[in-house]
């Protein structure tokens, strides 16, 4: 696929510069040298400015206010256009009237400013703002997230219980009881068009929004091909048989450290079973219907979320540029 590579969160060229993860020195020298070269991070939410096309990254020296509660893990990112950039997690910082049911939920709407922070930056949900970014800013966010929510839920040493330490600009964690050395996980899932003809098959999951409707998607089993799981999942969900599938483009999904592989899929049966457990509602939608959905027409599906792989295949689809 020609513009595999102009999903979101993937494709700015960033150079992650792994050689310089493990030169303590190197790594110290950018923050030491009081550059702004920090982002930092509460809850997974990166600290940005500005709405729309005009948003983008807040990066701190590494004295600033702000990362004074910052947590010790400190995630090298990479090299941006020889700038080194660092991730900070300041979510021991307490902002005052938090709003617990917000920030658990599917889409967070709310923002965080803390008292320090330049004039109008906020922490933000990344999944909210991520079309707002530059290539290269949502890679760097997407990455932050993710590998620091690896560090807060891997603390400890899966091999004998011990707290473990971050090394290598914290894209390693060290057992210092047993030397067991541990590493970001990225669970890889199946998204998948699955087509019939000149109709689409899309699903909704218990919980989502009013109206919500999506690819269909789910995780690859140990010992399990990517072909193996788009027919196992579909089937699983819909009881749609499938037949010959074919890759597509991938998305990385810091949600929480998701390596999305969008994939093109012939459906050769249409019958509908949803299972319940995995699904609320499955539905075929002609290309005349999902343009409606795109345009806000349809009377009760709303597009995909822009910014999302599944926004992004079936784009494509409409516009006949999946080869």
């Amino acid at each position: 696929m020609m513009r595999a590579e102009t999903v979101t969160f993937g494709g700015s060229g960033l150079d992650r510069a792994a050689h310089l993860r493990g030169d303590e020195a190197a790594l110290a020298a950018g923050p030491e040298a009081g550059a702004e070269c920090i982002l930092p991070l509460w809850r997974g939410k990166p600290l940005m400015q500005g709405e729309g096309g005009a948003a983008r990254l807040i990066w701190l020296r590494s004295d600033h206010p702000v990362l004074a509660q910052a947590a010790r893990v400190r995630v090298f990112l990479g090299l941006d256009e020889g700038r080194m950039r660092h991730a900070a997690d300041i979510s021991a910082w307490v902002p005052a009237d938090v709003d617990e049911a917000q920030i658990g939920a599917f889409l967070d709407p709310t923002v965080q400013a803390h008292p320090a922070a330049p004039a109008g930056a906020v922490f933000r949900e990344l999944r909210g703002a991520m079309t707002w970014l530059t290539p290269r800013d949502a890679e760097l966010a997407a990455t932050a997230k993710a590998v620091l929510d690896w560090h807060r839920t891997h603390r400890f040493c899966s091999r004998c219980g011990a707290e473990s330490a971050p090394v290598e600009g914290g894209w390693q964690r060290e057992c210092g009881a047993c030397g067991g050395r541990h590493f970001p996980r990225t669970d890889p899932v199946v998204i998948m068009l699955v087509t019939h003809g000149n109709d689409v098959l899309l699903g909704r999951s218990p919980g989502w929004p009013e109206g919500m409707y999506s690819l269909l998607a789910g995780f690859v089993e140990p010992g399990e091909t990517l072909e193996a799981a788009v027919r196992r999942e579909v089937y699983e969900e819909t009881q749609v048989r499938i037949g010959a599938v074919g890759y597509l483009a991938s998305q990385p999904w810091p949600y929480p450290a998701s390596l999305m592989f969008g994939c093109r899929a012939e459906a050769t049966s249409r019958e509908i079973t949803v299972d319940p457990v995995e699904i609320e509602d499955a539905v075929w939608l002609s290309r005349e219907e999902v343009t409606d959905v795109f345009a806000g027409r349809h009377d009760r599906v709303l597009p995909a979320r822009k910014g999302a792989i599944a926004h992004f295949l079936l784009e494509n689809w409409l516009a006949d540029r999946l080869d």
